[in-house]
């Protein structure tokens, strides 16, 4: 299996996860990416790590991998060719 074909390096994302009535935390952080190689959308959702973003492309299954850094972007929406 090669790497993914499309890296972002992100930085200043904070998640804002729900709290249930006891107080838990519920829901994972995720980026919103439209894959142009497909015309759709989809979640990508940050590792178990937290030290990066990964999905694929719902159509095709093409692989993208978003960095968590300090130099990246507080962006929350992306574009996948």
């Amino acid at each position: 299996m090669s790497g993914p074909d499309y890296i972002v390096d992100i930085d200043g994302l904070r998640p804002s996860p729900r709290k249930d009535n006891g107080g838990k935390l519920h829901g994972r952080p995720w980026l919103s990416v439209r894959w142009r190689c497909c015309g759709t959308y989809s979640r990508v959702y940050r590792n178990d790590d937290a030290t990066a973003y990964e999905g694929g492309c719902p159509g095709c299954g093409r692989k993208i991998k978003a960095p968590i850094g300090p130099n990246g972007t507080s962006s929350r929406f992306f574009e996948a060719s």
